[in-house]
């Protein structure tokens, strides 16, 4: 599974993994309304699962965990606006980090 798989670097990393024979499957809160538009100007949308998941929520991150049999977890989310960071930093600080924890103890208690 890779969160963060909207951005630059999540859709380079995709690309990388599928090449190797990996089966991705990215997630995002909102997977319907984002465009992934790394993914299409890779050329790899078609290729990758997708599920809808919160991960600072530990229900949600628990049962993508649990459905989707995972062996590796590949974590780039985080806040990209720098604009948004600094308007709202204890937000941006709990979603990296409880979005961090979340899934860790997720694949601790699977």
């Amino acid at each position: 599974m890779n969160v963060g798989i909207s951005g630059k670097d999540g859709a380079y990393l995709t690309k990388l993994l599928l090449n190797k024979g990996y089966k991705e499957w990215e997630t995002s809160q909102d997977h319907k309304a984002s465009s992934f538009q790394n993914l299409e100007k890779l050329k790899i949308k078609h290729e990758v699962g997708s599920n809808s998941m919160v991960a600072s929520d530990f229900r949600s991150a628990i049962s993508k965990h649990q459905k989707a049999s995972l062996t590796e977890i590949y974590n780039l989310a985080g806040q990209t606006s720098a604009r948004i960071s600094l308007t709202y930093p204890i937000e941006t600080f709990e979603s990296i980090l409880i979005g961090a924890i979340n899934p860790l103890f997720g694949i601790r208690d699977l």
